[in-house]
C-alpha cells in the first residue's frame, strides 16, 4: 500500500491541530493506494473517542465517485497513545475489508500505522510514502 506524502502529512497535521482531542477522516484513493485525506468533523462528546459526522462521511464518497476514486477507510489519531487499536476501536469498527489509520502525533516524527479489518480483528499492513 502507498501513502502519498501529502495525504500523510495532512494526516499528521491534522492530529497536532486537534491534539488534546482525537481528529478523525476518510482515505480517498484507488488499487492500493491513498492519495489523499479527507478531514471530517468529530462528533464524539468525549475528546478520547472519535465518531465521523456522517454528512462529511457522505458528502466524501460523493466527491470521491465524482473523481473515479473510493473510500478506502479512515484515519483516526491517539494523541495520548501509540498507534495501535484500541478495544474500543475494534469494538466500533464497521467497516470490514476497509484500511484504518491511526496516527500518533506524541513522537517525532509521528507514529503512523495502517491496519486492515478482516474477520477477527485488525492486521497491520506495511505502506509507504509515494
Amino acid at each position: 500500500m502507498t501513502l502519498s506524502r501529502r495525504a500523510h502529512d495532512d494526516i499528521v497535521s491534522h492530529a497536532r491541530e486537534t491534539a488534546p482531542a482525537e481528529c478523525c477522516g476518510l482515505l480517498i484513493g484507488s488499487s492500493g493506494a491513498i492519495v489523499e485525506a479527507v478531514r471530517t468533523r468529530n462528533i464524539a462528546e468525549d475528546p478520547n473517542r472519535f465518531e465521523i459526522q456522517p454528512a462529511d462521511h457522505i458528502h466524501a464518497r460523493r466527491v470521491a465517485r465524482l473523481r473515479g476514486l473510493e473510500v478506502l477507510g479512515f484515519y483516526h489519531s491517539h494523541p495520548h497513545s501509540p498507534a495501535t487499536p484500541s478495544a474500543t476501536d475494534l469494538a466500533e469498527a464497521s467497516y470490514p475489508e476497509h484500511l484504518y489509520l491511526i496516527v500518533s502525533p506524541i513522537a517525532e516524527p509521528a507514529e503512523v500505522r495502517l491496519y486492515h479489518l478482516e474477520a477477527g480483528g485488525f492486521k497491520e499492513l506495511p505502506w509507504q510514502l509515494d
